[in-house]
């Protein structure tokens, strides 16, 4: 394909290999001798670790090494860091292995290194561990209450951070003046990430160049790099290598650096062997970073009329055991960037202590602390309108933010958007102005109907920093090397895309490059909705450089001025004559000092070849409103969700149909929160009672709507693409607006609050306590 790939709907180019089982994953690789590890975990939320006894372990056959976190503090290993930009935080040091104590159930405690899977577990099952159970504590607010089991002596109280941005003062004087004060308190249950691959990691050493060498299922790979070579193994960076093969989701949850990829790449080096280790799914749900779990309560103020005043955010943010590499970024510094969301809110006020419990460490979670601050500031706009008498959607427009650019009370500067049309949209595409007819219907078979709306501001960037590399190959392929990386979102379709339409070549000329350290000079991963807000405008950039080059050589060799040149479909020609030259032969005498002109010096295997560095501190900001309608059951509390429509805006859209595919997948992941997901706690021994897909419920095709997506262009200039980003934003839009339908239809019932998820039994309680 040639001409504008940019807005079409592209199939994926990797689907082919993906459909056809030709994918590659981790667990596909033949590492040839390769070893096999075997974590074993604390079944104690909270214990001291009195002895460790290896013997037996080690005496069995096939078994290479059985290590604890003495072992590892003999090679002088470091602490997991955690990367947070919160100030000032507390961390705790991390171990691989738990070191004299284990913090939540899970924790891993010893490693075991054999010829076999089996031979490792039965050598696992022989390693006696002398534990004395200490009290724990799983709930965010009961860890920071007076007389809460302590679990780290450097944080008192269990406090991790005590965060607090915008105008307190401001907030409360707006409070004391304003005609209407209405509170609320959320739950923004914790979730288990699932993705459909569990982590999985194959390690090698090469000791001809003292060269540690990781394969895995992760994104991020060069800030996972980083953190091993400075932190952990303290070591040259060039010392550690990460590539990643096909990764079956991620969802922010491997983006992190975990113990596991320690000690796979110690041991590696350790026996000078490959060393691999697949999770499987019960180990992923007591030791994969899980996301949310943040308890707020908010005020709202408004003046007689209805128009908000100021919005007062107190939250307490469940850390888990460790800090995990960004974990408390999300709940803080990622939050605070959202809330108040699409509202033109004068004063915001918000306080966010970070609590450590004896759980699984929490991270970013697909939106990472957007869907948090959104949720929050819409359970706070729909309970004021229901307290005022208010309908929610019209209390939403009078206070939407109607002119750009404009400046949250954050600090957050947005330039475009169209927050009240896609409100408008949304009511008539849904057609609300009906369904006072259907619930009436509805109440007639004996079941409770309910609408609500929700609109979300996403507010992406990320790290500040992405890079992106062309190479002209000696095949006559096009190499883009981008240091975003892909985990589903089809990558490797849309980047080609963006450079078939700046460098005027077809698709199939272009060969996608990403999570690898070796081939990829620079990158800061996925996440945040980045990845083309970022990464492609650093291809942009990067394709710029390479075609100023090639410019200047062609005019040399074509004997013009750079200025009476024209560029199309990958070849320059001399405006008004014949004399013309493609990118393939300019990439050939690159090479060749000889072709060059005067002051061009040759560059060692890069001719037109460039890599930049796209540096910005601006954030895009997708935004939308969608629309829920669900049907109760009175009877058992079973909640059926019947339509759900949105109407987002991405900016330029790059391919509709990944577009759409990935705020179906968001909608779904947050209609799974809120109506299904519960990580659950035993709140006495901290034993995880959803620790298996027999008790964690996840969405099926069958609690789904056909969905009614409308996606409006209204194009950025934050970026040279006009992109705005789509990766998390229906997980941030979809909780406050399944819920709102929820509570729409059991209002008439008597219910007016109700907690994430809305689980039959949770909903039937619910009623029968009001009855």
């Amino acid at each position: 394909m040639t001409g504008e790939p940019n807005g079409r709907s592209v199939r994926r180019l990797e689907d082919a290999r993906f459909l056809l089982g030709r994918g590659r994953y981790v667990e596909d690789i033949d590492a040839g001798a390769a070893l096999h590890g075997y974590v074993l975990r604390s079944p104690h939320a909270h214990a001291l670790i009195k002895r460790i006894g290896v013997a037996g372990a080690a005496a069995i056959p096939g078994v290479h090494l059985v290590a604890t976190a003495a072992d590892l503090a003999a090679d002088g290993l470091g602490p997991l860091p955690c990367m947070a930009a919160v100030k000032p935080l507390i961390v705790p040091p991390r171990p691989a292995l738990a070191d004299g104590r284990v913090r939540h159930v899970g924790d891993p405690v010893a490693f075991v290194v054999a010829g076999s899977v089996e031979a490792a577990r039965e050598a696992a099952e022989l390693i006696e561990v002398d534990y004395e159970s200490l009290p724990a504590v799983v709930d965010g607010v009961a860890a920071l209450a007076d007389g809460a089991p302590a679990l780290w002596g450097q944080a008192p109280g269990n406090l991790a951070f005590h965060f607090r941005k915008g105008d307190h003062d401001a907030v409360a004087q707006a409070m004391k003046d304003a005609a209407h004060v209405v509170a609320v308190e959320v739950m923004n249950n914790r979730v288990v990430v699932v993705p459909i691959e569990p982590r999985a990691g194959i390690a090698r050493y090469d000791a001809a160049t003292d060269t540690m060498d990781l394969e895995l299922t992760g994104q991020g790979l060069h800030g996972i790099r980083r953190q091993l070579a400075e932190f952990v193994f303290k070591v040259p960076l060039e010392s550690i290598q990460l590539h990643a093969p096909d990764v079956g989701g991620g969802f922010g949850m491997k983006n992190f650096l975990y113990p596991e990829w320690v000690l796979l790449l110690w041991a590696a080096r350790k026996l000078g062997r490959p060393v691999r280790w697949i999770a499987d799914r019960a180990e992923e749900f007591v030791s994969g970073a899980q996301g949310r779990d943040i308890a707020a309560s908010a005020k709202i103020a408004l003046d007689a009329t209805g128009r908000i005043l100021a919005l007062d955010v107190a939250m307490v943010a469940n850390l888990g055991a460790y800090l995990s590499g960004n974990g408390p970024g999300a709940s803080a510094v990622a939050a605070s960037t959202a809330h108040g969301g699409v509202y033109d809110i004068p004063v915001i006020a918000v306080d966010v202590r970070g609590a450590f419990t004896n759980t699984v460490p929490v991270d970013a979670y697909r939106g990472a602390g957007k869907p948090e601050a959104n949720y929050i500031t819409e359970r706070a706009i729909e309970a004021a309108a229901r307290v005022m008498g208010r309908d929610p959607a019209g209390l939403r427009r009078q206070n939407l933010i109607a002119s750009f650019p404009h400046r949250t009370a954050m600090g957050m500067a947005i330039d475009s958007g169209g927050f009240v049309a896609n409100l408008d949209a949304a009511v008539v595409r849904a057609g609300m102005d009906g369904f006072e007819a259907r619930r009436a219907a509805a109440k007639a078979r004996g079941r409770l109907r309910g609408i609500g709306v929700g609109c979300f501001l996403e507010t992406s960037r990320g790290a500040p920093n992405e890079g992106a590399e062309v190479r002209f190959e000696p095949d006559g392929m096009v190499t883009i090397a981008l240091g975003t990386e892909s985990n589903g979102q089809g990558h490797e379709t849309s980047f080609a895309q963006i450079a078939s339409q700046h460098l005027g070549l077809p698709i199939a000329a272009f060969r996608y490059v990403q999570a690898n350290t070796r081939a990829v000079k620079s990158g800061a991963g996925h996440g945040g909705a980045r990845s083309m807000h970022m990464g492609g405008a650093a291809l942009v950039k990067a394709m710029d450089a390479a075609l100023a080059k090639a410019r200047r050589l062609a005019a040399h060799l074509l004997q013009a001025s750079g200025d009476d040149l024209d560029y199309r479909q990958g070849r320059f020609t001399v405006r008004g004559s014949d004399r013309s030259i493609d990118l393939a032969a300019l990439a050939g005498s690159a090479q060749d000092a000889a072709n060059l002109p005067e002051g061009m010096a040759p560059e060692v295997g890069k001719g037109l070849g460039e890599h930049v560095l796209n540096i910005t501190d601006v954030f895009t900001f997708p935004s939308g409103c969608h629309v829920a309608e669900v049907e109760i059951d009175p009877e058992t509390g079973a909640c059926e969700l019947l339509r759900y429509t949105a109407v987002d805006d991405y900016g330029r859209l790059i391919n509709p149909m990944l577009t759409e595919g990935q705020v179906q997948g968001g909608v779904v992941q947050g209609i799974g929160q809120a109506l299904l997901e519960h990580t659950v706690y035993d709140p006495a021994s901290g034993q995880l009672l959803s620790g298996s897909l027999m008790d964690y419920a996840l969405p099926r095709a069958d609690d789904l709507p056909s969905f009614d997506i409308d996606l409006i262009e209204r194009p950025t200039a934050a970026n040279p693409l006009g992109v705005k980003g789509s990766g998390q934003a229906g997980c941030i839009a979809a909780p406050q607006t399944v819920m709102a339908a929820v509570l729409d239809a059991l209002r008439p019932a008597g219910v007016t609050a109700l907690d994430m998820p809305a689980t039959p039994e949770r909903v039937w309680h619910a009623l029968q306590a009001v009855r």
